[in-house]
């Protein structure tokens, strides 16, 4: 399951340093009383976070046991926790250089945005949703290799493009951006 936090309130609830220990915890299921020995703190007060969690959307209830006269309630945090870039209190505004780093910043935001919600859709439904990925590095010479690069790949792109465009055809859309790889000193993972 995608929990899809687009609520400032829910990014707010999750930061606290015993709810992040909660969702760490919770890549595995378990139960109140389980994480309450594991951090030595009251069950009481981890049911309180747990319960918090929940209603935010970023655990979700698993299984429940019936324990000595009581219901035990197994949690789980959401598979996959993706936070709305609108909700840290950036407001984008429309850039439309190709060139400058926020318009790639908002472009990916919306992405981001785009894709959760249809993935949360799709998965309510039962359904898988189709996406593909292309991603690669590549390394310029000089600064105006990039406009060069990037002058080439949209006709290549063009090409492509009308390739495969049908009137009548289902609408993907595909967005390509480039940004310095992050360097990675010898031994460290890639």
């Amino acid at each position: 399951m995608l929990g899809y936090v687009d609520e400032p309130e829910a990014v707010r609830i999750a930061l606290s340093p015993i709810r992040r220990q909660l969702l760490e915890l919770l890549r595995e299921p378990s139960s109140a009383t389980q994480l309450a020995a594991a951090l030595e703190l009251p069950r009481q007060r981890v049911s309180y976070h747990l319960k918090e969690l929940e209603k935010a959307g970023l655990v979700e209830l698993v299984e429940e046991r019936q324990r000595r006269g009581f219901v035990e309630r197994i949690l789980q945090a959401s598979a996959t926790i993706v936070v709305d870039p609108g909700v840290m209190g950036h407001a984008f505004t429309t850039i439309h250089d190709q060139y400058a780093a926020e318009h790639l910043v908002e472009v990916a935001a919306g992405t981001v945005r785009d894709v959760a919600g249809m993935q949360r859709k799709a998965g309510a439904a039962g359904k898988r949703l189709l996406t593909f990925t292309l991603e690669t590095e590549v390394r310029f010479a000089e600064p105006g290799d990039v406009h060069r690069f990037t002058d080439a790949l949209t006709e290549a792109v063009r090409r492509v493009v009308e390739e495969f465009d049908t009137a009548d055809g289902r609408p993907y859309r595909l967005i390509a951006g480039g940004h310095p790889a992050v360097r990675r000193t010898e031994g460290e993972d890639a």
